[in-house]
């Protein structure tokens, strides 16, 4: 169990990594905003490729930031069910809901979302917008972002077996105090 913990913890890493880039993303994505509004407004300059830009980086922020919620257990669940569980329920729940919902959801939407991405990469599509970008890049940020989630789920689904196993003594908090 040691063994996986360590991959497990390999594998926060490589989300923390990502969940970076996504709030790098934010950034940019609100100076690009900036920038395209007072472009637009003081030097009446208006560019789509720049339009189009803030979506890719939206569609970035929320694609590759996604597994790092998944590790910080901020997604959304239906408390009514996971609620009045016990620590060991809620593991248990958890186990059942990475294994029976997760896994098949990433793995069936990682082919679909592969597949979208590289007819748009062989076909080299671009905007149909004028002054529009190519779009396969943000279309792989799809199958990374899911792959991503997938492997994530591999890591809280060790820190659950590892719980139920009395190996980890990891909390399930998920909850932020009222402030």
């Amino acid at each position: 169990m040691k063994g996986l913990l360590r991959l497990s913890g390999v594998i926060d890493r490589i989300s923390l990594f990502f969940g970076w880039i996504s709030a790098g993303l934010v950034l940019l994505s609100c100076l690009t905003s900036a920038l395209n509004a007072l472009s637009r407004y003081l030097f009446n300059i208006s560019s789509n490729a720049w339009l189009e830009v803030q979506w890719q980086m939206f569609a970035g922020i929320f694609l590759l930031g996604a597994a790092q919620v998944l590790k910080m257990n901020e997604h959304v669940r239906v408390d009514l069910l996971y609620g009045p569980r016990s620590h060991r329920g809620k593991l248990w729940t958890d186990v059942f809901g990475i294994i029976a919902f997760l896994f098949p959801a990433m793995l069936i939407m990682g082919f679909y979302a592969w597949e979208f991405f590289m007819t748009a990469y062989l076909s080299n599509e671009h905007s149909s917008n004028a002054g529009g970008t190519v779009l396969w890049p943000v279309k792989l940020l799809l199958p990374v972002g899911l792959f991503l989630v997938l492997l994530q789920g591999i890591s809280e689904l060790i820190k659950r077996v590892a719980g139920l196993r009395g190996d980890s003594d990891e909390t399930l908090e998920y909850e932020r105090p009222v402030q």
